[in-house]
């Protein structure tokens, strides 16, 4: 089986509530979209979750703009975006930057994107109507609206992203938006492509 999970925002609790409720197997294989860090109160103890996720199961890690904001934050002081996009609550997490950056092997190791038989996982979107060996990364990971309304972006691909939060999971005939906006107070949301069967969490009140 073939699951994918959207935007955690160190929310952690709702993490550890949805995988009591996924069925997910050793052969299965689980996709996490991005931006585990941020907004929540929760981050180190969420990527801590995904660190020992990885060493029981077959997990593909994505890396979402959040951590590429903390990334040009720690290696190449370029701080602005990050202080704009919830980095306190990260930092007062970890106690410090310093703390952060032996966190670094991680967050690089996160890939773009990942392909999986006719999906496409990436957080943000693609850029419609280029090629995926074309694609920037940039795109990738920040892109929003062109991605979004855009019809059959990636021909032969159906997109499965985060990054824009919906009220329940967008599913449609060439993209499947599963963030559903937990650290707003939703939910937290995972889908099981073999059937389109969804999961999710209730994050009100935390």
């Amino acid at each position: 089986m073939l699951y994918a999970v959207g935007d955690i925002h160190g929310m952690y609790e709702p993490l550890v509530e949805l995988f009591k409720i996924l069925p997910v197997e050793k052969w299965d294989k689980v996709i996490f979209l991005g931006d585990y860090i941020d907004r929540g109160p929760q981050s180190k103890e969420v990527i801590e979750f995904l660190k020992t996720l990885k060493k029981n199961y077959d997990v593909v890690l994505l890396k979402g703009n959040h951590e590429d904001m903390l990334l040009r934050c720690v290696e190449n002081g370029d701080c602005f975006p990050w202080e704009r996009n919830g980095c306190a609550a990260t930092i007062s997490n970890y106690d410090g930057v310093e703390n952060i950056k032996k966190e670094l092997d991680f967050f690089k190791s996160l890939k773009p994107y990942h392909e999986e038989g006719k999906y496409l996982f990436v957080h943000g979107g693609v850029k419609p109507g280029i090629p995926l060996e074309d694609q920037q990364e940039f795109d990738m990971i920040w892109i929003r609206d062109e991605f979004i309304y855009s019809e059959n972006p990636l021909p032969g691909k159906i997109v499965v992203f985060g990054h824009t939060p919906f009220k329940e999971v967008l599913i449609m005939e060439d993209k499947i938006g599963i963030d559903t906006g937990c650290v707003y107070g939703n939910k937290l949301s995972a889908i099981r492509l073999d059937d389109m069967k969804v999961f999710s969490v209730n994050c009100g009140g935390r």
